[in-house]
């Protein structure tokens, strides 16, 4: 009997993608309409996404099987919503960041930047968090996590002198500064990025060194979580939010874009990053600021040897090469060249030069970070460079590229990018269905409740379920909901469906939460009671952040005051009763 059980449950992932469709058969047969064919195919697509029972990428697929079966659009039609601009941002800003970390940039932007801060106490915690923070808005919050946490605890070993000179090397052994071996044991994270397998037994420390090791593990890995907020390119919900407002809301001026989001976000993350590093700094170092920020002489001798790590580690990068010198200019361009496109405070070069008959700029972000993408694929890695070819004997060999197709092909997370696609043709036949319509309907009593209730309703309701469920999956599924509410309260969308896409970042209190998460706590410092008691209390004040920012600075910047006119459905009919802080717009 125990094993038939163990068999069953060696099954359980076919019996449930099996079981399950047919379960829920009743809905589409007794309820024959277009809404409830939607409804069943979304129900399906989530259950599948929370379990994870059928790879994200295959569940993304559903809508190319059920919707042209069930006669809500046609397979052509719905095809067009799996490669959108919102897409094309992804992967052009994903090979940007591939050629950053391909060629070493990001860590020495890390060293650099400790070598000037230092190595006090509380300044080496904000060092390491601000450092992450910032690579974090440009590449994957993994990519810094791994790079970042062998530094931080090289640096560590020789504070708390339990080794000799560690000549760079940290405690888990799959991480160290160079590039890893092949040979070492390794364990795929969901988005395909290495985590190391746990370490051996530490040797004993003082009470006093484990925290601060703690503390200093967590920083790097919440601020990676932080920095993505950043940028609209920083973390894959944000990108989710923008192509669902794009597919939900195809009137509006494209109001999320780069500049829009930055102005919005990176205030956002500078006040957020502070608190959690004050938070972590009470936490894990205790009140005597004193001693944290190292005044006095006590401790110079481990100081200046933890110094002598970050200098060992930067002179080993040796002069910038001329890839490093030519990445660092393409990826100043590309910020340059998002910021100005069409800013909306003043005229940007897509305005001025390349505008269609309203004025509006015909390039989007897409294209910028796709003509960036290319000019990698051009640029030689060397000048001149030119070698012996091994294989041509006597013939000389061109220097490869700074990007090239198998570099492109081996890290780009294709799963998420069809992952996307799923979410915008749910999000489209939803609207096409008149599931959206009718989800609106039942959904318009809420008027009665005030927008920041609601607001801070929707952040508790995802920082909560981004936990356990992946991020992606949690805005892919809440944001078109959250767009119908919007339209049957009479809210701004952006009001509900950004505090949505920030909070889904708020995964701070156990190690599957995200990977950044499950990379530190593979370096077996920590326990889950020492994260969940750190993440908890950051969850809270991560709300209560993004709550300040959508009642102040987001109002000014998305004009979050007026119900505008591109969001208005036909059964929109705003009560001029009703207590919230939005008026319709002509």
């Amino acid at each position: 009997m125990a094993s038939c059980w163990q068999g069953l449950w060696a099954y359980r992932s076919y019996l449930f993608v099996f079981l399950l469709p047919i379960f829920l058969l009743p809905l589409p047969i007794l309820v024959p309409t277009k809404e409830a064919y939607c409804g069943y195919t979304l129900i399906l697509m989530a259950v599948f996404w929370c379990t994870e029972a059928l790879p994200l990428a295959i569940t993304a697929f559903f809508p190319l099987l059920f919707f042209p079966l069930m006669g809500i659009m046609e397979a052509s039609e719905i095809g067009l919503e799996y490669l959108k601009d919102t897409n094309v941002l992804t992967i052009g800003g994903l090979m940007m960041a591939m050629a950053v970390e391909h060629w070493n940039l990001h860590k020495r932007i890390a060293l650099r930047t400790l070598l000037v801060i230092g190595t006090r106490p509380a300044l080496l915690i904000l060092g390491f968090m601000v450092v992450t923070a910032f690579l974090s808005m440009w590449i994957s919050n993994t990519a810094t996590t791994a790079m970042m946490l062998p530094i931080a605890h090289a640096v560590l070993e020789q504070l708390h002198n339990t080794q000799g000179d560690t000549q760079g090397e940290c405690d888990n052994p799959t991480f160290e500064l160079q590039e890893p071996s092949s040979q070492k044991e390794e364990t795929k994270l969901e988005n395909g990025h290495v985590a190391p397998a746990h370490s051996e037994p530490r040797a004993k420390r003082t009470a006093e060194q484990l925290r601060f090791t703690q503390g200093m593990t967590l920083c790097v890995a919440y601020s990676a979580s932080i920095g993505g907020i950043a940028t609209l390119t920083g973390t894959t919900p944000n990108l989710v939010l923008q192509g669902q407002m794009n597919s939900i809301f195809p009137q509006n001026p494209n109001i999320v874009n780069f500049a829009s989001w930055f102005g919005v976000a990176f205030p956002t993350t500078v006040i957020f990053l502070l608190l959690c590093w004050l938070w972590l700094q009470i936490l894990f170092l205790g009140f005597n600021f004193k001693k944290n920020f190292g005044i006095g002489n006590q401790g110079e001798e481990r100081k200046k040897a933890a110094l002598q790590v970050i200098q060992s580690q930067h002179r080993l990068l040796g002069p910038m090469s001329f890839a490093e010198k030519a990445v660092a200019v393409l990826f100043i361009l590309l910020v340059i060249l998002w910021f100005t496109r069409e800013p909306g405070f003043f005229r940007g070069w897509g305005n001025l030069a390349f505008a269609n008959s309203e004025g509006e700029s015909l390039p989007s972000d897409g294209t910028v970070a796709i003509f960036i993408g290319i000019i990698l694929f051009i640029v030689p890695s060397k000048i001149p460079g030119l070698t012996q070819d091994p294989e041509n004997p006597g013939k000389l060999k061109a220097p490869p590229a700074l990007l090239t197709w198998k570099l492109v092909n081996e890290k780009m997370p294709w799963n998420i990018i069809l992952l996307l696609g799923g979410g915008f043709a749910l999000a489209k036949g939803s609207e096409r269905s008149g599931l959206s319509e009718w989800v609106g309907d039942k959904l318009s009593p809420l008027h009665h409740v005030p927008p920041p209730a609601t607001a801070l309703i929707v952040c508790l309701l995802t920082a909560t379920l981004t936990e356990c469920i992946s991020n992606v999956a949690t805005t892919t599924l809440f944001l078109p909901i959250l767009a119908s509410m919007a339209q049957a309260t009479c809210i701004h969308p952006l009001y509900v469906m950004l505090p949505c896409a920030l909070s889904s970042s708020l995964a701070f209190m156990l190690p599957v939460a995200t990977p950044p998460n499950a990379i530190a706590f593979s370096f077996g410092d920590l326990r889950v009671t020492d994260m969940a008691r750190a993440g908890f209390l950051l969850n809270i004040i991560g709300v209560l952040v993004i709550i300040l920012a959508m009642n102040s600075w987001g109002i000014s910047i998305f004009s979050l005051h007026t119900f505008p006119s591109w969001a208005q459905s036909n059964i929109t009919q705003c009560l001029p009763s009703q207590p919230n802080l939005t008026t319709p717009s002509p």
